[in-house]
């Protein structure tokens, strides 16, 4: 925790120049907010093609005018070397989230699934060498992990990929290892494990069970599970995975030289589990959810059954420790779907607060850690 203690003031300090591949998406969106509140120049890039201009609309407005003049946002494929290239003059680090998501979205549609997330890759690392930048972090997935059966999850012991997903993420890293011994690149991926938060998309074939379960309670629609609900995630709140992006693109040589590092918060839920925390959260806002139940479907094809990570390798090479479990990870995520359905909050209800946390942290240090350390 002392590294992200010092990581503020050292970052306003020595201001850099970033880039966020992905940056209108749900997670490039938090890497940019944060990235501006303290005080770096950032250029984002992205096609939309996942991705919102709504997301942005929010960054600027929390960040304000001053903050918001810090960005430059460019509308194009990373696919493309000439994008990437103008995207990268002066880039020092490389935040890249750029990708199609989904492992059902990756088992209708491989092929877009592999272009976009291995030749989108490929291409922004052989750009990243021509402007000589300093490190590339990139996104991988829990979905490496494959049919390998051991709990929890280690970085060194690797299943099959299920999914053409997973087989993306899983080539990325195998390209990250392969230039960084000959392109001569500093790479570092990280593998997201169900990652959940404000601005994820909750519509759509393809969205995420938090997202999508949250907006259905919110509307009195009815959820949806894949298989009995034992199928379980270790959930990770988005501002837990700032905060390893931030510690992974600065931490020195040495102390990434793993290369991999999970990201988690190493607890495990069941989806059965999950449903009555979100249902109990909804029902603040809108009491009928309170009643709710789950109708159940046949498991999905490529689906892992159960996922829990170990953390140990990113505790002790990167100093990552994640600030918020699931039970607060929720209060600020339902918090703000319904303040985006325009349901009105009561005096009581949880808020959006535990957004501002991890910044405090970073401006504030020990008081603040002190203070989230006593409240889990």
């Amino acid at each position: 925790m002392r590294r992200f203690e010092s990581l503020g003031s050292s970052l306003r300090s020595n201001p850099e120049r970033w880039l966020v591949t992905g940056a209108a998406g749900f997670i490039g969106s938090h890497l940019v907010e944060t990235l501006l509140r303290l005080n770096q120049e950032v250029v984002g890039l992205d096609n939309f093609a996942t991705g919102s201009a709504a997301n942005l609309d929010d960054v600027r407005a929390r960040v304000g005018d001053e903050s918001a003049a810090r960005f430059r946002f460019i509308e194009g494929d990373v696919r493309d070397r000439a994008t990437c290239l103008t995207a990268l003059d002066g880039v020092s680090l490389v935040l890249h989230e750029a990708a199609i998501g989904s492992v059902p979205r990756s088992m209708d549609d491989p092929w877009t699934t592999h272009s976009n997330n291995v030749d989108g890759f490929v291409t922004l690392l052989l750009a990243a060498r021509e402007a000589s930048v300093r490190r590339v972090v990139f996104a991988s997935s829990s979905s490496v992990y494959g049919d390998d059966k051991h709990s929890p999850k280690l970085e060194s012991q690797l299943g099959r990929p299920l999914s053409p997903y997973a087989t993306s993420k899983l080539v990325d890293e195998i390209y990250a290892d392969t230039f960084g011994r000959t392109h001569g690149l500093d790479l570092v991926g990280l593998r997201y494990f169900n990652v959940f938060g404000p601005r994820q998309d909750p519509n759509g074939a393809y969205a995420a069970v938090i997202p999508r379960w949250t907006e259905a309670l919110m509307s009195g629609k009815q959820c949806v599970v894949y298989g009995d609900g034992s199928t379980s995630r270790d959930f990770c709140f988005v501002e837990n995975v700032v905060q390893a992006n931030l510690l992974a693109a600065l931490a020195p040589e040495n102390d990434v030289a793993p290369r991999v590092f999970n990201v988690a918060y190493g607890a495990r839920t069941t989806l059965l589990e999950l449903f009555e925390a979100i249902r109990e959260r909804s029902a603040v806002f809108r009491p009928e959810a309170a009643s709710a139940t789950l109708k159940h479907e046949p498991p999905r094809p490529g689906d892992i059954a159960h996922s829990l990570a170990a953390i140990d390798r990113a505790r002790a090479c990167l100093g990552y420790e994640p600030l918020f479990d699931l039970r607060r990870g929720l209060d600020a995520t339902v918090g703000w779907y319904a303040a985006h359905a325009g349901i009105t909050a009561p005096a009581a209800a949880p808020s959006t607060r535990s957004l501002k946390e991890t910044h405090d942290v970073l401006a504030h240090g020990h008081q603040q850690v002190h203070h989230l350390s006593n409240s889990r």
